[in-house]
């Protein structure tokens, strides 16, 4: 987790993201990637940088002929917005075949033809099934972006495409200071509700932690359970618990956890923020069951009426668009207060996510970075905001003809309140193994097998699993 300088104005147009995953799913498929970069993997990549031919036009030396390979995680977003950006890189390449897959099985389709050598040219590397990047990178699996970023727009030759970025796009996709993967959807984290429903209840949404458990208490008396979340995937509810810290021990705290320093597990604000997330399970607030659903049973649970809060991304729209009742009006909160927080009650974890890569031993290798200069003008832009109802890290990168949803305005108008507090994470990208172990704390935490100090006892030893 990092402190944003971006301000609020670049920030106030833009979206929010995607993913999560969960302790299961990240044993599940992170586990056996794990072994099989040791075993398959190796450090059998390919070159991990591209020559650039200095052409405004063709700056990777695409081959006009040559296939592109596309994998699209198909999850909150959809894939009409890639099928849309390939249509783009055919008008430049009418003579290039261009091969679509979408799946929400990144790890189990793709881990095998990395073993083989053969991966796509292009990876929207997503999901619970998600690849680890830092495992990627150790391999010398991906290609290094910087030709990306000193490429020229195609919609502005006179800038490049590093210019055109919002902030902390860059920082988010790098690792030991060179980016490897561009995150495209700009992302806010915090909790969801339903407008009409707190209407229709005369409930007011909390600004403060003590509000939050006050109010707890009024909603679990009419029936409904205060808070769900997505049991099988813990990222989403350890991701509430470390707003809460963030929150109360500001940036530099932040950056301490970031960067897994042990003894940033010993400021009073760690506990702070654990024992008042842990008034959640010692209130009885938890929808029953709910520790034991997937992210879409929770949500449907939470579409339903069923519980009034739910921790999420600003993806959650999008993906439940299906079975929201009309009306529903769904809002975002940023993480309510606790007495003494260091940074202001309107400041909230927003950056950039959904990382796209290119793999090192990729076929057409000019063609994925292409395809990444092409998601990157105002044209694939406003594609993607009007096909998965989110904004992109391109700066002013859609018009006033995109009309967003309730929740994504909602998510929209809270970045622009919150200016430049706003901070994000790296080490669910970067320190994947510190993060599975910290997911597995908080799942016991939200079981009430733990206590917090315990949990925080357990993120503390979990440091030691650096990458």
């Amino acid at each position: 987790m990092r402190p944003h300088t971006g301000s609020v104005d670049e920030y106030h147009r833009r979206d929010l993201l995607r993913r999560a995953a969960a302790a299961a799913a990240l044993a599940a498929a992170g586990g056996p990637l794990t072994a099989a970069c040791a075993a398959g993997f190796g450090s059998g990549g390919g070159s991990t940088t591209v020559p650039t031919t200095g052409s405004a036009t063709n700056p990777f030396g695409v081959e006009a002929r040559a296939p592109l390979d596309v994998v699209i995680f198909k999850g909150g977003y959809g894939d009409g917005y890639a099928r849309a950006i390939e249509g783009i890189y055919r008008q430049s390449y009418p003579g290039a075949t261009v091969t679509h897959l979408a799946t929400q099985e990144i790890s189990g389709k793709l881990q095998p033809r990395f073993n083989a050598g053969s991966p796509p040219d292009v990876i929207d590397d997503s999901g619970a099934q998600q690849l680890k990047l830092d495992v990627l990178r150790r391999a010398s699996q991906l290609t290094d972006l910087s030709a990306l970023l000193d490429a020229p727009c195609r919609d502005d030759p006179a800038r490049k495409v590093s210019e055109t970025l919002l902030p902390g796009t860059v920082e988010q996709g790098s690792i030991d200071g060179r980016m490897y993967a561009l995150n495209y959807v700009y992302t806010v984290h915090g909790l969801w509700y339903s407008r009409r429903l707190f209407s229709e209840r005369g409930w007011s949404p909390p600004g403060s932690w003590d509000e939050f458990l006050s109010l707890g208490a009024t909603i679990k008396r009419s029936g409904i359970a205060p808070f769900c979340h997505q049991g099988k995937y813990p990222s989403y509810v350890s991701g509430l618990l470390l707003d809460l810290i963030a929150k109360q021990g500001g940036g530099e705290l932040v950056a301490r956890i970031d960067a897994l320093d042990p003894a940033a597990w010993d400021d009073p604000a760690v506990l702070a923020g654990a024992v008042a997330f842990g008034e959640i399970m010692r209130e009885d607030y938890l929808l029953p069951g709910t520790n034991g659903m997937t992210h879409t049973e929770a949500q449907t649970a939470w579409c339903q009426g069923r519980a009034a809060f739910i921790p999420c991304g600003s993806w959650l729209e999008n993906e439940m668009a299906a079975i929201t009742p009309a009306g529903f009006d769904m809002a975002f909160l940023p993480v309510p207060a606790l007495p003494g927080d260091r940074l202001p009650r309107h400041a909230v974890r927003a950056g950039a996510g959904e990382p796209f890569v290119v793999p090192a031993r990729a076929r057409n290798r000019a063609g994925g970075l292409e395809f990444l200069r092409i998601m990157l003008t105002k044209e694939a832009a406003g594609r993607f905001a009007v096909a998965a109802n989110a904004l992109t890290v391109l700066k002013d990168g859609i018009g006033p003809e995109v009309v967003l949803e309730p929740g994504t305005r909602s998510a929209a108008a809270a970045l622009a309140a919150a200016g430049r507090d706003t901070f994000d994470y790296t080490y669910p990208d970067l320190q994947t193994a510190f993060d599975l172990a910290l997911q597995n704390a908080t799942n016991e935490l939200v079981n009430s097998r733990i206590t917090p100090r315990q949990w925080v006892a357990a993120a503390k030893a979990a440091t030691a699993r650096k990458v």
